[in-house]
């Protein structure tokens, strides 16, 4: 036997902010009926029978392959059929839901049917990121769940749609999105335990950072900040003196227009783990601020390098993306990063180049990568035409590709271990204490500057392939 919420019929809706309020009506029916039915379970009301709710859908069958505006990279159907995804969390995905279901309307002139999905909601993600469950079971009730209610299953969270692997059965829906509902309330509870605070506080544009020095600066000016000069209020982790893993900081505007930024720590793995899940959130940017070596003798402690290009030796993401896909440098924001350094640095045009180089990054997982033997080393390096090394602005990238978020580098040179200059301690102390605050400033100017763009402008083609989901 099994116990559900009352059967909402599917409907279909002309109306992109009706077919959301749809997709709102029956996900809160749903998720306040695991939560009343949980409650009763841990009361010890409930006999032992089978209690399911399950994810709203979105759906469109479309007999055209078309879209208003061949600019766009995403709104569309790629080819005539029919396509469908399970939805999440209308409280933060709302206004999204609402803006890709007026790109199909508007693309398709088709109906958006919504309706009860036949993917069970797991019961953790019901209950919301602050919530422990197992804190208020006892041992019989954690051993009876499984059985009484569903529980996440990671065969339907994996990244086949993104990672262009996916292949439906026959008679399934093509896929609507990247991301399903599962896998995004996964990436929601994901988020809370890494950065510590829910996802909703998120803004569309994201700085990554590898040092503490940049994430002070950053609270400076968020305090500065808040609820003046169109901002709204800053956001930080609630308890300062026992941070999590990859701390994140907010300076939230309307609209989500604001600024987030990441200390994400040191390496690869750390770089994935935080972009796999802030993808779910579908920002318009993301950009890597951070340090690096510089290989070349000409630069100097302090100069900036314009990644325009990846060694990706990272090997993170070989599984998912591998290393012979080339990672492209996106025009919006490359333009963006350059006349931010010039105006933050007084300089224009050429002379900009007193101060920056653009080139390729090769990205390592190893942090002690100048105890290899040069001589194969640096070979590569060499035949790369690598200016700098770090260990995750390659993975940054490669994801962002992967996930269709635009992405950027901007780092800073801090050492030269191949020309005698290592990152000691009283060299790294004077170089900070100099730099750090102009290479936020930079980036901040930077997403000024994406700001100002329409979002539509930002999310190149060059991010999607030729058989794509419609949603961004």
């Amino acid at each position: 036997m099994v116990i559900s919420p009352d059967i909402i019929p599917p409907e279909s809706f002309n109306s992109a902010k009706d077919a959301v309020a749809q997709v709102t009506k029956i996900y809160d029916a749903h998720i306040a009926f695991l939560q009343e039915q949980f409650q009763n379970y841990v009361d010890g009301k409930v006999e032992k029978t089978r209690i399911r709710a399950f994810y709203p859908y979105a759906r469109i069958a479309t007999k055209l392959a078309r879209r208003e505006d061949t600019r766009l990279s995403y709104g569309f159907a790629p080819r005539p059929g029919t396509y469908s995804t399970t939805l999440t969390r209308p409280d933060i995905f709302d206004h999204y839901y609402e803006q890709q279901f007026k790109n199909l309307l508007s693309n398709h002139d088709v109906p958006i049917e919504v309706g009860v999905s036949t993917t069970p909601i797991p019961v953790h993600f019901a209950l919301g990121e602050g919530f422990h469950l197992e804190g208020d079971l006892s041992d019989d009730q954690l051993k009876d769940l499984v059985d009484m209610f569903d529980v996440p299953d990671l065969d339907i969270m994996d990244d086949e749609i993104a990672n262009a692997t996916y292949v439906p059965k026959p008679d399934e829906d093509e896929p609507l999105a990247l991301f399903t509902g599962p896998r995004v309330d996964l990436s929601l509870q994901r988020l809370k335990h890494y950065c510590g605070m829910p996802a909703n506080h998120f803004q569309n544009y994201v700085i990554f950072t590898n040092y503490q020095f940049y994430i002070d600066e950053f609270i400076k000016i968020g305090m500065e900040h808040a609820n003046k000069d169109g901002f709204g209020e800053f956001v930080q982790p609630m308890n300062p003196d026992r941070l999590p893993q990859m701390p994140a900081y907010h300076l939230t505007r309307e609209g989500g227009a604001g600024v987030t930024m990441v200390n994400i720590g040191v390496g690869p793995s750390n770089a994935k783990t935080i972009t796999d899940h802030i993808a779910v959130l579908r920002p318009h940017a993301w950009l890597m601020l951070g340090h690096c070596a510089g290989l070349r003798n000409s630069q100097n402690l302090g100069d900036y390098v314009l990644a325009h290009g990846y060694l990706r030796e990272d090997h993170i993401l070989d599984a998912d993306l591998p290393p012979s896909i080339p990672i492209p440098a996106l025009a919006e924001i490359q333009q963006a990063l350059e006349q931010a350094v010039g105006e933050i640095c007084g300089f224009e045009g050429y002379d900009v180049k007193k101060v920056m180089r653009t080139g390729t990054v090769a990205t390592t997982d190893d942090r002690n990568w100048e105890l290899r033997s040069s001589i194969g080393q640096n070979k590569r390096l060499s035949q790369s035409r690598a200016i700098a090394m770090d260990m995750e602005s390659g993975t940054i990238a490669a994801n962002g590709f992967r996930f269709r978020v635009p992405y950027g580098t901007l780092l800073c040179v801090s050492d030269k271990p191949l020309h005698g200059q290592l990152k000691l301690p009283g060299m790294a102390n004077t170089f900070y204490r100099h730099r750090v605050d102009q290479h936020l400033q930079i980036g901040l100017r930077t997403m000024e500057l994406l700001r100002d763009l329409d979002p539509k402008k930002l999310h190149s083609r060059k991010l999607r392939s030729f058989n794509e989901v419609a949603f961004q």
